[in-house]
Order: C-alpha cells, then structure tokens, then sequence
C-alpha cells in the first residue's frame, strides 16, 4: 500500500505550527527573562544616583545635628557643675593609689650601685656593665608593681602614674633633684610576692649576674615597716598648645588654651 499525497503533507504541516509555537513561547520566555534581569539589575545598580546620594548626605548632615546637640549639651553641663550636683571629695583609697596621702606598711627595700673601678680582675670589661642604668631601676620597679606593690618611692620621692626619672652619666634625675648611687627603691605590699616577682623579671636577673661578675650592688631587705611619704610634686598635667590664631587644618577643631574648658 503506498502513501496518499496529503498524509505526506498533514505531518509536515502539524510540525511547522509546532515549530512556531516553540519559538513563539521560547521568545515570549526570553522577553520575560529579559525584564526580569532588568528590573533586578536596577535595584542592584540604582538609576537615580544623584537622588541616592543626595539621600545620603542628607542622611549624614541628620547625624551631625545630632552630634552637635549632644556636644552643646556636654558643654552645659561642663559649664555649670552638672546642675549643682557635688560630686564630693576623693576618698581615701583614691588618695593612697594616687600618692597624695603618706602611707605605712611592709615591704621591700631594694638597693642598686655601681661596681668599685678600683677593684682587680676588670680588664677588658667595658665601663656601661660596671654602672646602674636607667632600665636597671626601671626593671626592678616595673617588677615590684608587678609583684602587687601598693605604694612606692624611689629615692625617698613617692611614685605615681606620671613619675618620671632619666640616669645622665653616673646621676639619676628625678623631679627637678639629682642623685648619685646607691639608689634605693621601696615598695609597701607582700614581701614574698615582690621577692618572687623580682626572681621572675629576666632584666632584673640579668643585672644580678652582673652583680656577682663585676661587683655590682645590689640588695634586698624586708621590713615589717616602711613609712613613705606622700607626693610632694605637682600633679596638673601641662602639655603643648596652638597658640591663638594660629591656623590649623580646615575642620578641625583647635584646642583649648591651658585651663580653661571649651
């Protein structure tokens, strides 16, 4: 049996509509895909960028109003005392950590001195191992804070916070007075502990084998008792200013002359 003409044709006919409805929904389908990339693509990437930035700005200068009201308000109440609030005087625990009060109790007293130069046996050893250094009494010092020593002095001077001392040649400097060795540290607290944290510094065991090698002095001794004076110095902090009407970076604000507040 042979094929009529048209049953050729019928298949043939059915498969181009089908072709076109493939591509009619394939494009319809590619269109969609096509908005919908650039509707996502607009909120990744914002058209508007100059409505965005002025957001921002806008934004930004909302913040500083705000800083600026909440440093008016600091200023006001640094003005007027907090609105008549005392807030009273230092308490004694205040005064004793911050040296302003003389203070009793046991402790250590160490004691660091240069070697003798006249002594035998120092040929070839350079002069610096045969002095006290500046970070020879610092290690001993940082020690014994370490070691939980309530108070100190050094060289009968009480050390606070804002302590500071420079060796020059062979003589210590500590505020405004000049010392010649032996320099003596003491320190009120645990006499144990403040043992144990001198053992545990590395600096401070070194400076003992130059001790025992050279003839370095050094001592500890314990007291049941050690009375050490309050400060005596000055505790205003003075510090460096822009003199008035000097110009300074654009934005930034210039610091207040010493003692007054701004």
């Amino acid at each position: 049996m042979t094929d009529h003409p048209h049953r050729r044709r019928r298949p043939r006919a059915r498969g181009t509509v089908s072709v076109a409805v493939v591509l009619a929904l394939s494009g319809a389908l590619f269109a969609a895909n096509a908005q919908f990339s650039r509707a996502d693509e607009g909120r990744r990437h914002p058209q508007d960028l100059a409505e965005l930035t002025q957001g921002e700005i806008d934004r930004v200068g909302d913040l500083t109003t705000q800083v600026d009201d909440l440093r008016a308000d600091v200023d006001h109440l640094t003005e007027t005392g907090g609105d008549g609030v005392q807030v009273g005087t230092p308490s004694e625990a205040y005064l004793v950590e911050g040296g302003l009060l003389p203070v009793a109790g046991g402790g250590l007293e160490v004691r660091l001195d240069d070697a003798p130069t006249d002594q035998p046996g120092l040929e070839g050893i350079s002069p610096d191992v045969l002095v006290v250094h500046q970070q020879d009494i610092q290690a001993v010092m940082n020690a014994l804070w370490a070691g939980g020593a309530e108070a100190m002095t050094l060289m009968d001077q009480r050390v606070i916070s804002t302590s500071a001392f420079r060796c020059v040649g062979n003589v210590l400097r500590l505020q405004g007075q000049v010392y010649s060795p032996p320099y003596v540290v003491q320190a009120i607290g645990d006499p144990k502990r403040l043992k144990a944290a001198l053992a545990a510094s590395e600096t401070v065991q070194a400076y003992i084998e130059d001790a025992d090698q050279v003839g370095l002095g050094w001592s500890v001794d314990s007291h049941d008792e050690l009375l050490l004076p309050a400060f005596a110095g000055s505790t205003e902090l003075q510090y460096a200013a822009v003199p008035p009407g000097t110009t300074v970076l654009p934005g930034l604000p210039v610091e207040p002359e010493q003692g007054t507040s701004s």
